[in-house]
């Protein structure tokens, strides 16, 4: 009886399942790299107000241009809206303003310093009207005037914040790098930038660009 006994609990304890098994949690290693997915509806709400904003103000009901400065800079931000089919066409990474960080820079891809203040090299929120077409020294050496529609922006001119192309500017995403940031220009890459100068010279309706976060 004793042997016997011996072998139903030894049979009895290890057929359990370990402590391992049954009371810890799985932990799946999560990098601190992962791609952020784009909320599409969050941006699709955006684009709708924009056309109310467009109708309202007589501005280009076709297309607009919207830059969302809350997402990293190495990923695609700047988008192509076409209110026609409520989405966008094209989607390219766009630079924002260095701030007091080195030109040229990623420093501030995760979290950029937006300011209107003149000499922040920060690029401002709000409204903008695409402007007059005109000669660049950067990129493809076209750049767009921008005025700005909003107190957040108003003083676009006056501290030369332009839409241009820019070589140093990826065409595609460069995450988990960012993009090269300026003194507060949204610019792009020069062949999205030959993308957006098809688009927009030509039209007599000027171009709403909103840069939002």
């Amino acid at each position: 009886m004793h042997i016997y006994s011996s072998i139903l609990l030894f049979t009895f304890f290890a057929c359990q399942p370990s402590t391992t098994e049954v009371n810890l949690p799985v932990r799946i290693p999560i990098s601190a790299n992962a791609k952020p997915v784009l909320n599409y509806k969050q941006l699709q709400a955006k684009a709708k107000k924009a056309l109310q904003y467009c109708k309202a103000n007589k501005l280009n009901t076709q297309f607009a241009v919207l830059i969302d400065m809350s997402r990293h800079s190495g990923l695609n931000r700047f988008y192509i809206w076409s209110f026609a089919k409520d989405t966008f066409t094209h989607s390219f990474p766009v630079s924002h303003g260095c701030g007091n960080n080195a030109w040229g820079s990623d420093e501030s891809k995760e979290n950029p310093v937006l300011s209107a203040k003149d000499g922040s090299h920060c690029t401002a929120l709000g409204k903008y009207k695409i402007g007059e077409r005109g000669y660049s020294n950067w990129g493809i050496h076209i750049k767009y005037l921008m005025h700005g529609l909003e107190p957040t922006n108003k003083n676009a001119l006056s501290r030369q914040i332009v839409f241009h192309g820019w070589d140093a500017i990826s065409d595609v995403e460069t995450f988990p790098n960012g993009t090269p940031e300026g003194w507060g220009c949204p610019a792009i890459s020069n062949n999205n930038m030959y993308i957006m100068d098809e688009q927009l010279k030509g039209l007599t309706v000027p171009v709403l660009m909103w840069i939002f976060n």
